[in-house]
């Protein structure tokens, strides 16, 4: 059987002896959640099929079922030939409580529909024939559960798409042995040459690293560990930055006993300086696109790592260097890519769904965020950190500001190579950058703000527009940037039920004024040290990409990257 999604998951953290178990499973939607006390998990045949890791509301699942699902189940069958290792069942993503089932009897449960999880079956399991169960668990109306752009309708409507339920990235079985690598976080260091390492183990031994570059060893450190916890360091005879557009890497390999990981790293630090945004000491303007990681066969799940490849180099075509990667979290195999072309990229979570006006769910919200930025801190395409988007009020009650204080402060607690947004283009709190939304169609409205903007930092354009929502955030002279902007509508099948911004432009050549009077207006601004267009495709009925849904090109992408790669102000 080919089975879909072959590659490994997670090239970061990559070992030799795993299983991949994506493919068919059995599968029984559960319409009233009583699968648990109906005991389904001891279902001898649930009653349809499925394919894994594809959601059932995808068409390549087989299943293509896209009413509200609140819980859905799994089952296949695995054989184990010894138990000489420990045995850890790994899932990429499953949306949203899922609950594991080994012959029977119930492991443990993940909340979260985004970050990757694992458990560890070895007592569970017995030498031959063993059944897997998983129930997943989705409310997505419910506002403790961030669901980012998936409809809470039962429709897809404006910038809401169809819902993904249950598993939508890759299963998978790893056998490790007893004294292992838990997990560690590089610190490269591109001035002095430099690759530090912090970490966690089980059990005591000896912990090598060893750097490589094209294949040449260029550093190497051995460690005794005697703790859960190791700190290293490599002192590299090759440095080889990570530049934007040209993303070297060096492989890297952990041993600790039996145990062996590959990893790779980039030489790459990233600082805030004045207005400007560094990389590696230099001044880089960030020409980024929106990318809501949505597919026509997939949904949430790219039919293929080719796919994954596609969307970076039609944005690359474009002439944008770099993506927000926009509510929802990208899966590693994507992330790894980025690091691979020099594609630049912001982390952030599907807030939306997420009621942050009261403080019921932060601790949901910020264990699953903590998560992403735990799992992802070792990418270095991802140049920053923005937990929220557009934290608007909800049924006319405001954002809880201590919300995105809490959140704010842990991540940098967690992470502080990098800056943090705490919620792209409103309601600023507190903020590494200040950046803004303005859909505004009009050119020379959109031009005036900007000049307005650079002259004595007034905020005239985006939201401040609204009288309601007016002295909202305060301007401190942060560094900023314009995270979204154009959306502009173009649907070449003239669909009436499609949605965009604004006005549609009657002609091509009405849009290309338009795109370039607004890009223009942000590149000459000398206070901006990046652009965000929306967005690179269509997404169903949302049709304000410079691609369609399936990634076909609606205009001479030649004429868009000319427009977009024009030398900024903050460049000179």
């Amino acid at each position: 059987m080919n089975i879909p999604r072959p590659e490994y998951p997670n090239p970061q953290f990559e070992r030799e002896m795993w299983l991949n178990l994506n493919g068919e499973w059995e599968f029984e939607i559960d319409k009233s959640a009583s699968g648990k006390a109906r005991r389904l998990y001891e279902k001898e045949k649930l009653d349809g099929k499925i394919i894994v890791p594809f959601c059932p509301e995808s068409s390549l699942s087989g299943v293509g079922e896209t009413d509200f699902l609140n819980s859905v189940w799994y089952k296949r069958n695995i054989s184990i030939d010894n138990k000489d290792k420990l045995i850890f069942l790994r899932i990429g993503a499953c949306d949203y409580l899922t609950t594991l089932y080994v012959n029977g009897k119930e492991v443990g449960t993940h909340k979260g529909g985004y970050t990757s999880f694992s458990f560890d079956i070895t007592d569970y399991v017995n030498i031959g024939e063993n059944t897997i169960v998983i129930n997943a668990y989705d409310d997505t109306v419910s506002p403790l559960q961030p669901s980012g752009k998936q409809s809470q309708k039962y429709e897809s409507y404006g910038c809401y798409y169809t819902r993904t339920t249950g598993i939508w990235q890759t299963v998978w079985l790893e056998f490790i042995p007893k004294s292992h690598i838990k997990n560690f976080k590089l610190y490269p260091d591109s001035e002095n040459g430099k690759l530090y390492l912090k970490g966690l183990v089980r059990g005591k031994g000896i912990l090598t690293a060893s750097a490589f570059y094209q294949g040449k060893n260029v550093g190497e450190t051995r460690i005794t560990v005697n703790s859960e916890s190791f700190d290293a360091v490599i002192d590299l005879s090759e440095i080889h930055l990570w530049e934007v557009g040209n993303g070297l890497l060096y492989d890297l390999v952990l041993t600790f006993g039996e145990d062996k990981v590959k990893s790779y790293f980039g030489l790459r630090n990233v600082t805030l300086d004045g207005y400007k945004f560094l990389i590696n000491g230099q001044s880089v303007f960030q020409r980024l696109v929106l990318d809501q990681g949505f597919y026509p066969d997939g949904i949430y799940t790219a039919p293929s790592e080719e796919a994954l490849i596609n969307d970076i180099k039609i944005s690359l075509a474009a002439g944008f260097n770099g993506a927000r990667l926009h509510e929802k979290v990208f899966e590693p195999r994507f992330l790894y890519h980025c690091d691979k072309m020099g594609y630049i990229v912001w982390g952030e979570y599907g807030n939306w769904g997420f009621d942050h006006s009261g403080y019921d769910g932060v601790c949901a919200f910020l264990s699953e965020w903590l998560e992403a930025v735990d799992r992802d801190f070792n990418h270095p395409s991802i140049i920053g950190w923005c937990p929220f988007n557009e934290t608007w009020d909800i049924e006319r009650r405001a954002q809880k500001d201590g919300i995105l204080e809490i959140v704010y402060k842990a991540t940098k607690a967690v992470d502080t190579t990098r800056p943090c947004i705490d919620t792209s283009g409103n309601f600023h709190v507190i903020t590494d950058i200040f950046d803004l939304h303005d859909y505004t169609q009009d050119v020379a409205e959109f031009k005036k703000s900007i000049e307005n903007f650079e002259k004595d930092g007034s905020l005239t354009g985006g939201i401040e527009k609204r009288d309601t929502l007016k002295g909202r955030q305060f301007y401190k002279g942060e560094a900023s940037f314009i995270s979204e902007y154009g959306g502009i509508k173009w649907d070449i099948e003239e669909n009436s039920e499609s949605w965009g911004y604004g006005n549609a432009p009657e002609t091509e050549a009405d849009f290309f004024e338009r795109y370039e009077g607004l890009t223009t207006a942000i590149l000459d601004c000398p206070k901006f040290f990046g652009l965000c267009y929306t967005q690179l495709y269509d997404v169903e009925q949302e049709k304000n990409g410079l691609y369609t849904y399936h990634r076909k090109p609606k205009f001479d992408m030649e004429k868009i990257k000319e427009i977009n790669i024009r030398k900024a102000a903050i460049e000179s």
